[in-house]
């Protein structure tokens, strides 16, 4: 595979010294700016929206730092909460502030604060209006009161019909909302001085004389549910809780803290358009390579899809931008386009079942944080995986791989590497992990670092178990390891049939078992059987790379070691990669810029030896051949190769810094002011370099 496809799909420089990309700002560097102190407009906002917004949402709104950030945080807010987002109007948003402006202007007339404050304003604002008001306002013997009476939604937790109270306390003062539990039917009564508050019959009896329709809401929210002495139910609290917590059932706040951690990152266009995605994240070692790769599976829920007339095609255009951390250092990235191009009767299943976007890169062994950008620039929207994964050591003990399951199983060719595919057989799944009862079951493991003695009388045991306790599904099966050939990564795979096996949660339990039966690893994966035969599951999109050009997973190796300052992991795979593409130049210049770091220097200068007849890297050539000579002590030498670099490109401060350093070293105290200040010129911020010059001066 030709040296150039590692620019397109890695994107790694091998003369950059530090990553600059900041993913992921840690919410401590944040200071909270107090309501008080935003500008009008933005407390005004906050009142609006001070009974549907999520506390997550509030706090990272505080942590802005700038009215452009607060402009597009609200759109954003808003945009969450839009039942039609195909469209321009936005009906949620329009019905809240006509709440809103409505409870301020009616319902805050018999109180001291304005009218979103108040309780009869706060229920109005949640719940709308009611579908029908009865007032108890001139009896005498009750206090002032009325109820409210709402049909309510279960998928929110609220009852199908509800009636909400309010009431004068002790006949004074605004509405309040009543509690049946924490208030009490004795506080409808305006003379209760000889009441028992606690004798609910003789509460019901009083109040049904006075005024019948009121007597069964001063006990319960939910008519017809009582306790058998008719005091009243827990039940009640759990509605009125519900009630306050119906706004925010359905609204997801991680886009609120995606929203902090990417701005700046993520264009401004794109930070609106948040789309929720299901992710699935596997560590597979190739058995082929024998390396750990990250494979994973990214399916936004909602895609944008576009018309290219020239080609009379449809299309999605994705971009990737993967990165993995160790703490807060990213010691590994790369971007990559996933453009996805259909034709117009393929375009109902894509709308239907949606777009997966698979990818896999290998990873060295180690704890890190792993974060997965994906952009679709059709309709300026994002989605993010953020997680932590687990890379064992290569000489580690037995263990299992996997499972890993999907719907079936696509045969390949040896010859490439795909996302989820071990041999020639890829795994085709769903990241949801869901499965139509008519499908099938395709599992594939991997059983790393057996010894031959596990290999000849070792096996899977594999059971599948149904949670339903009543009836109880279950399935088993065995694998013997020697079905396979032997190898440090032994590959099985099955596919199942749900014969037998009713629609339920299902737990996939996996033993890996020596000949004595005794078990040596377990793993275990869940997934759910639909009532459906057959589910829609997304279309997944992925790009192979030939195994001809596995040096490039060797030179991804060793710019993580490199970066995690793991220098005898890095310089074993970077003579791997001379070996599998002892012509590459490029590997030959981040090889020799490693020795370079680990001051092997006479190493670095052979390294690249052959390197400088190739025209493509000339400068790179002469700057480490220069940084080199200069590490020995050759600065004559050193800066002939900085000169006749600085006439192909006279504008990098690399080759400045060094070619002034030699000049210093040399006692030319002149030419090293005038090339150490054309490299301050070019970036003012280099604290030592402005030390040395002062020194110079």
């Amino acid at each position: 595979m030709p040296d150039i496809i590692l620019k397109s799909l890695m994107k790694i420089k091998y003369y950059a010294t530090v990553l600059t990309i900041s993913l992921l700002l840690p919410s401590l560097l944040f200071n909270q700016v107090k309501p008080k102190d935003l500008p009008l407009r933005y407390q005004e906002w906050l009142k609006i929206v001070s009974y549907i917004i999520m506390p997550v949402e509030q706090k990272v709104f505080l942590m802005l730092s700038s009215d452009r950030e607060r402009e597009i945080f609200v759109e954003t807010f808003w945009k969450q909460r839009d039942p039609t987002p195909g469209t321009p109007e936005n009906e949620y948003k329009d019905e809240h502030i006509k709440r809103f402006l409505h409870a301020n202007k009616v319902l805050g007339r018999s109180s001291v604060r304005e009218g979103w404050q108040t309780d009869m304003g706060r229920i109005y604002i949640i719940l709308g209006p009611p579908v029908s008001i009865e007032r108890f306002e001139s009896t005498g013997f009750i206090v002032p009161c009325q109820t409210w009476s709402y049909y309510g939604d279960p998928k929110k937790d609220l009852p199908p019909h509800f009636v909400l109270l309010f009431f004068q306390r002790a006949g004074l003062g605004e509405y309040r909302l009543y509690d049946p539990i924490s208030d009490g039917p004795a506080a409808l009564l305006q003379d209760n001085r000889n009441v028992d508050p606690l004798n609910y019959t003789d509460l019901y009896e009083k109040i049904r004389d006075i005024a019948p329709t009121l007597a069964e809401s001063a006990f319960t929210i939910v008519p017809g549910e009582y306790n058998y002495d008719l005091s009243p139910s827990i039940r009640n609290s759990i509605v009125l809780a519900s009630i306050f917590e119906s706004p925010k059932k359905d609204i997801s706040p991680s886009y609120a803290t995606h929203f902090l951690n990417y701005k700046g990152v993520i264009s401004t266009e794109y930070m609106t358009n948040f789309i929720e995605s299901d992710t699935d994240v596997s560590l597979i070692e190739d058995p082929v390579t024998g390396i750990p790769f990250i494979h994973f599976s990214m399916a936004p829920r909602n895609i944008s899809i576009d018309y290219y007339e020239p080609k009379n095609r449809y299309y999605s255009n994705y971009r990737l931008d993967v990165s993995v951390r160790q703490g807060e250092d990213i010691f590994f990235q790369y971007n990559r386009d996933m453009p996805v191009y259909f034709q117009e009767e393929d375009l109902a299943r894509i709308r239907a079942n949606g777009i997966a976007i698979e990818d896999s890169f290998p990873v060295v062994p180690g704890n890190f944080r792993l974060v997965i950008l994906l952009q679709n620039s059709v309709g300026k929207d994002f989605s993010v995986y953020e997680g932590d994964i687990v890379i064992p050591r290569y000489d580690g003990p037995p263990h299992l791989s996997g499972p890993f399951i999907g719907y079936k199983f696509e045969t390949y060719s040896n010859q490439y590497h795909l996302p989820y595919k071990i041999h020639n057989k890829k795994l085709v799944g769903d990241p949801k992990n869901t499965f139509g009862s008519g499908e099938t079951l395709a599992i594939l493991l991997n059983v790393i670092n057996s010894p031959r003695e596990l290999w000849q009388g070792g096996e899977i045991r594999v059971r599948i178990r149904g949670s339903n306790d009543s009836d109880p599904r279950e399935k088993a099966f065995v694998i013997r390891l020697d079905s396979q050939e032997f190898s440090r990564i032994i590959s099985l795979s099955h596919l199942l049939s749900f014969e037998d096996l009713t629609p339920d949660y299902y737990e996939l339990i996996v033993q890996l078992t020596d000949a004595n039966g005794e078990t040596v690893d377990e793993a275990q994966k869940n997934f759910i059987i639909s009532p459906a035969d057959v589910l829609p599951h997304p279309v997944a999109s992925a790009k192979g790379i030939s195994l001809s050009g596995r040096h490039l997973f060797h030179r991804m190796l060793a710019a993580q070691n490199n970066k995690l300052n793991r220098d005898e992991q890095a310089d074993s795979e970077f003579r791997q990669v001379l070996n599998l593409a002892p012509q590459s130049s490029e590997a030959r210049l981040e090889y020799a810029d490693f020795l370079l770091k680990v001051e092997d220097f006479s190493q670095a200068l052979q390294i690249i030896s052959g390197v400088e007849e190739d025209g493509k890297f000339r400068f790179e050539y002469l700057l480490i051949r220069g940084r080199a000579q200069m590490g020995a002590g050759n600065y004559g030498e050193a800066i002939s190769s900085f000169l006749e670099g600085n006439k192909i490109y006279n504008s990098d401060v690399r080759l400045l810094n060094s070619l002034g350093l030699c000049y210093f070293r040399t006692g030319d105290k002149k030419k090293a002011v005038e090339t150490l200040s054309a490299s301050l010129r070019l970036n003012p911020d280099q604290d030592e370099i402005k030390a040395l010059l002062k020194k110079l001066q």
